[in-house]
């Protein structure tokens, strides 16, 4: 991209904001931003999102925000063990770096090896979650919303005031099993009629020592090789959030302002292979990042809203085992993020956006012959909107320009150059149709097509990296219905279905091959294809029943075949790998969430279950995973204490103490307990 393209999208992208001073007044200045948003998306909304939040996402007895989104229908969690293990998740199959994980709007990002760490996130100030296959139906969004297969978005609390209240305060001490200390405080105050402040921080510490069975049989019999219970260990963790925000109401609009920081160090307790039962490596992380916005309303037909981010991330990886190889290396991040979005109502049904963003990432680090790769990113989405009561469309296109160059890091001899610059534009177009008025009763399909970047590890990782890598692209295809109805003065209050049928294609698949003749070298190949069809089906109900008792129940079924067809060029291998099921993902899953409330006690249970699977594509037995799940339950009690109020919390999770492993070689805790005391005033 030169530089008079640059500088014409540079004078777009800020003009709009200079008519602002000239905006009218109006009377929805004194409305509440967040309720705005909320009841216009589910309004237009055409392909519904999965949801928790409120009582429904309190009540589980989730630790981290990937504790909460194992509940959604078509996701897998990789969980790799105790409070501070690794968690990723992948939805329907397309692997974790086509998931987008927004954090109040905003995406998380990580250029180096694409991967956000879910249990990072705590569940202690979030107010929802929610999970969107394709993308959020609405167009009024950034450029980068557009650039996934699936998202994640992740929404705080924002503070609320009545006309008396002026602050409010929550501190939470948690406590239970693993040597488990993790105490956080809240505090909102309310600055002016239309500027309020929030600060959260969080501290948590786990020895992460659990006991576990461990059994292997050994492959092609039934010769039990070890059978043992054991200490996990090395799995401990220290970590430090904390979290400040500015929010403000301006002249029919608002803007907000955040910062972020989070510190942690963990040790990595490894697999267990060989009977080999404690490792020594150890990381530490840094995470900090400013971000804000702000949204306008310039006539009754033109709205503006900016964004901004700029983050920094430090991690530190050591190995001290020398048995090995001793390893101690620190990578350095960066991002800045700017973008504009621009809607217009050409009529009262139809609507037109454009959005622009500038991106840039780059990386360094003390790793031998690894270079520091700069990444500048322009995206440019162009989006339609129609609603015709019964009938309702969008259509997007995402125009994606990636420039890169490198420079030479330490010690870095040889330079084979940065990766090619690359241009792609990708469509999706998203439809709904209401037939019946008295029924709520709605069909909807989407087709998207989208694709992901190589990370900067895939392109030059010392050794591995191979800067010919293509982007890996996804098809997804989708048919779908939801179904809900209401019932007065009968015990089902509510109930709701929604069910949906998918196909997606995952082209170029990046994966790892060996090198040359022999196993010890590997490079980054684009070699794989995958084809997905699932169905996803969730439903959920509230009952009224009497003395004023009342229930939620929700349940999500998955059904995925998930094929590898990826061309090897050992025949043999690809004899057995063709068309079988793709890595630790299940053909049959599912959860319920069951919540009931009595006066001021509330009793949850929530089950999990992952069926059978492999842990490789070849679908033999040496490969094969037992299915899973757990059971998990929490009683809560409040107590009002004149203005201010008190709950009490315990949760068991994982009550029939099952030996399980989510990734093969990381066995899980049994049973254990948690107690939690809040107090908000």
């Amino acid at each position: 991209m030169n530089r008079k393209f640059s500088l014409i999208l540079l004078l777009y992208l800020f003009l709009p904001f200079c008519l602002i001073a000239q905006s009218k007044l109006d009377s929805v200045q004194h409305i509440d931003e967040v309720r705005i948003t909320a009841a216009k998306t589910s309004a237009k909304a055409i392909i519904p999102a999965q949801q928790l939040e409120g009582a429904q996402l309190k009540a589980l007895n989730s630790f981290s925000v990937a504790d909460a989104i194992r509940y959604f229908a078509g996701v897998q969690l990789k969980d790799y063990g105790g409070v501070g293990g690794l968690k990723t998740v992948d939805i329907r199959s397309m692997g974790t770096n086509h998931m987008g994980v927004f954090y109040d709007g905003i995406q998380l990002g990580n250029a180096q090896n694409g991967q956000i760490d879910l249990g990072k996130f705590s569940l202690d100030n979030i107010e929802s979650i929610s999970l969107y296959n394709g993308q959020k139906s609405d167009i009024f969004q950034p450029a980068r919303d557009y650039g996934s297969s699936g998202s994640v978005y992740l929404r705080f609390r924002r503070p609320h005031f009545s006309q008396q209240e002026k602050q409010h305060l929550k501190a939470t001490f948690r406590t239970g099993s693993f040597d488990l200390v993790n105490p956080s405080f809240l505090y909102e105050r309310k600055l002016s009629e239309t500027v309020s402040a929030s600060v959260n921080t969080e501290y948590i510490y786990s020895s992460g020592k659990y006991k576990f069975r461990y059994k292997r049989v050994l492959p092609g019999s039934n010769e039990v090789a070890y059978d043992t219970t054991a200490i996990r260990k090395n799995g401990d963790i220290y970590a430090f959030r904390a979290e400040a925000g500015l929010y403000g109401r301006i002249n029919e609009g608002n803007w907000e302002l955040k910062a972020y920081f989070y510190d942690s160090e963990r040790g990595i307790p490894g697999a267990i292979v060989n009977n080999r039962w404690m490792n020594a490596q150890r990381q530490w992380d840094t995470n900090f990042f400013v971000q804000g916005g702000a949204r306008k309303v310039l006539t009754d037909k033109y709205d503006v809203m900016l964004k901004f981010k700029f983050a920094s991330d430090r991690m530190r990886y050591l190995n001290p085992d020398t048995t090995l190889m001793y390893i101690d290396n620190t990578f350095r991040q960066g991002e800045a993020y700017v973008s504009l979005a621009q809607k217009y109502a050409i009529t009262g049904f139809w609507d037109v956006s454009l959005s622009t963003d500038f991106q840039l990432n780059l990386l360094e680090s003390d790793l031998d012959d690894m270079v520091y790769p700069t990444r500048n990113s322009t995206l440019i989405a162009l989006a339609t909107a129609i609603d015709l009561g019964k009938i309702k469309a969008q259509a997007s296109i995402l125009a994606t320009l990636i420039n890169e160059k490198i420079t030479s890091g330490k010690n870095t001899a040889n330079q084979a150059g940065s990766a090619p610059n690359k241009e792609e534009f990708t469509p999706a177009v998203f439809f709904s149709y209401a037939p019946f008025a008295a029924q709520n009763l709605s069909f909807r399909a989407f087709y998207k097509h989208i694709f992901r970047m190589p990370t900067f590890n895939d392109l030059y990782y010392t050794d591995i990296g191979n800067i010919q890598l293509q982007p890996e692209f996804t098809h997804q295809y989708n048919l779908g219905l939801k179904y809900s109805k209401s019932y007065e003065q009968q015990t089902l209050a509510h109930w709701e279905l929604q069910l949906d049928g998918y196909y997606n294609e995952v082209r170029n698949k990046i994966v790892a091959v060996p090198k040359g003749s022999g196993m010890y070298r590997w490079m980054m190949m684009n070699l794989g294809k995958v084809e997905i069809r699932g169905l996803d089906v969730s439903s959920k109900a509230v009952f009224h029943l009497p003395r004023n008792v009342l229930f939620h129940v929700k349940g999500t079924y998955t059904y995925q075949k998930a094929q590898d067809f990826t061309r090897r060029k050992n025949p043999e291998l690809e004899k057995i790998t063709w068309g079988g099921q793709i890595p630790y993902i299940p053909w049959h899953s599912g959860s319920l969430i069951v919540s009931g409330s009595y006066q001021n006690w509330q009793l949850n249970y929530s089950f999990i279950y992952v069926g059978e699977r492999y842990h490789n594509s070849a679908n033999i037995r040496e490969n094969y995973e037992q299915p899973w799940y757990t059971n998990d339950m929490s009683l809560l009690k409040n107590f009002s204490l004149k203005e201010s109020n008190l709950k009490v919390a315990l949760e068991v999770s994982n009550l029939l103490s099952q030996d399980y492993e989510v990734v093969l070689n990381y066995p899980m805790p049994k049973r254990n307990y948690k107690i939690t005391l809040t107090f908000e005033l």
